[in-house]
C-alpha cells in the first residue's frame, strides 16, 4: 500500500496551486488573502449539512 507522502511525492510534477474562495459580507474573497487571524478563523469552520428531513 502506497503512503500518502509517498503518493504526493509520486505525482508532484502534476499538481497544481488551487485557490479556495469563501464568501464575506456578500461576496467572494480567496483565502489566501486573509491576514493570520482570519486563515485561523477559517480552518475552524464547520461545514453546515441540511439533513433532507427537515420537514
Amino acid at each position: 500500500m502506497i503512503k500518502k507522502q509517498e503518493l504526493l511525492e509520486k505525482n508532484e510534477s502534476r499538481r497544481t496551486k488551487c485557490i479556495v474562495y469563501t464568501r464575506v459580507m456578500g461576496y467572494h474573497r480567496p483565502v489566501e488573502s486573509f491576514n493570520i487571524g482570519k486563515k485561523g478563523e477559517h480552518k475552524q469552520r464547520v461545514r453546515f449539512v441540511e439533513s433532507k428531513n427537515c420537514l
